[in-house]
């Protein structure tokens, strides 16, 4: 984000933040990482010829975390690069040595980022600075032969496998925080106002839609006060419903405390201010009725040209004509506001506790047992161990692995998956 600043005589000094390739939605892979493995080894040491068991476990892999981050302007830099991966944790060593934790990645985004599973439902919302969400949880390291020492097994040659890191997609959208918002028509002069009151350089030109992503600016009062204006991409009749882009643009109206409609007095616009903000206020209440009853100033633009007449205030942000007073009473608003309404809190969906197994069915009638703390189970690096195999059945026994595959009609020789492990169904 570049920060410039400059002087407007009618208002005092102001300073804005431009985005450039502004980007706000995108998708997200995350891959957390994954646990080392437990090593298998025994103590060689003088004199003691037989000694003991002595592998380390692996260290857990590392998570990744979504951070809220106000020196972060768009979602720019995930559109060509989605993909975010936490470092995998180390294996176990000998004696005794634990495995290095893998790293945790913490991946910034912009303030006001909500965050979705890929069913479209809303998981997170990082509003303010600091705000953080897990999105993907390292996998945990697997235990080294010193942890399966027992009265029973005196020398286990096993040890368990690291747990794969959680990965998934997300869906990331932006909403601006900004204190005011301009909304109106596709040509009404809202790029020409901000320009005027801040530093922003929009885009301007005399054709619709010339703005096709929002632009922010901080305007800065003679008094020290400060607010943050967006100027909203022209909202057309049916932008409630998508047209012309209206849920990507309507996005970034939710968070503003305060709106300015701007009403074109042009004479060659064909709709009268009065039916411009019909047009406007409808689609709002449409989008989110809740905005209908969000402080606004409706305002007439381009009172220089002249055309329609309109009872309220009136400016002309090329000639400097009720720019300070419009400027004045916004201030107002905002800071009522700002001592009125709560401030947008952060929130992250928590995720129920994981289920230990389920039953399923593949394509060819085999059962797979799917679910973290069976395929834990079996996570042992040589199944082909009698020993190996042992712990696996007892740990299966105790989640009811057994009972369960019966009540799903598991019959004897019938084929049973558990992880990367394949048997044949044993009634007994």
């Amino acid at each position: 984000m570049i920060t410039v600043s400059r002087r407007c005589d009618s208002i005092g000094p102001v300073a804005l933040s431009t985005v450039s390739g502004f980007v706000d939605e995108s998708g997200l892979h995350v891959k957390a990482g994954d646990g080392g493995a437990g090593q298998v080894s025994y103590r060689r040491e003088a004199h003691v010829p037989k000694g003991g068991p002595d592998g380390g476990d692996g260290g857990k892999g590392g998570d990744v975390w979504l951070v809220a981050d106000r020196n972060v302007a768009s979602l720019v830099g995930f559109k060509d690069h989605p993909h975010r991966r936490a470092d995998n944790g180390a294996h176990g060593g000998s004696k005794k040595a634990h495995g290095r934790r893998g790293a945790d990645l913490f991946v910034p985004v912009p303030e006001g980022t909500v965050i979705k599973d890929q069913s479209g439902r809303v998981i997170a919302d990082l509003v303010a600075e600091g705000d953080r969400f897990l999105a993907a949880e390292g996998g945990r390291g697997g235990r080294g032969n010193a942890s399966f020492l027992s009265n029973r097994r005196r020398a286990p040659s096993f040890a368990e496998q690291g747990e794969v890191g959680q990965e998934r997609w997300l869906r990331m959208e932006l909403k601006l925080l900004a204190d005011v918002a301009i909304v109106g028509f596709p040509n009404a002069g809202k790029s020409t106002l901000i320009a005027a009151i801040s530093a922003a350089k929009p885009k301007i030109a005399d054709y619709p839609f010339t703005t096709l992503v929002p632009n922010l600016g901080v305007v800065r009062m003679e008094d020290g006060f400060e607010m943050v204006v967006a100027d909203i991409p022209g909202l057309i009749e049916g932008a409630a419903e998508g047209k012309g882009l209206g849920h990507q643009f309507l996005r970034h109206v939710e968070r503003a405390r305060v709106l300015l409609v701007l009403l074109d007095l042009a004479a060659d616009e064909e709709q009268t201010p009065a039916e411009q903000q019909q047009v406007l206020l409808q689609e709002l209440g449409r989008y989110e009725p809740e905005l209908l009853a969000r402080p606004r100033l409706a305002v007439g633009s381009k009172a220089d040209v002249g055309g329609h007449d309109f009872d309220g205030p009136a400016l002309s942000a090329v000639t400097g004509e009720g720019v300070r007073e419009v400027v004045g009473a916004l201030a107002d608003l905002v800071r009522e506001a700002r001592a009125t309404q709560p401030a947008p809190v952060a929130y992250a969906v928590h995720r129920p506790a994981a289920e230990s197994f389920r039953i399923e069915r593949d394509d060819r009638g085999a059962f797979v047992v799917v679910g973290r703390e069976a395929e834990r189970a079996v996570a042992l690096n040589d199944l082909t161990n009698p020993e190996a195999l042992g712990v696996a059945q007892d740990r299966l026994k105790r989640l009811g692995v057994d009972r369960a595959l019966a009540r799903a009609g598991a019959k004897q020789g019938d084929q049973v998956r558990i992880g990367r492990l394949t048997f044949d169904y044993d009634e007994g």
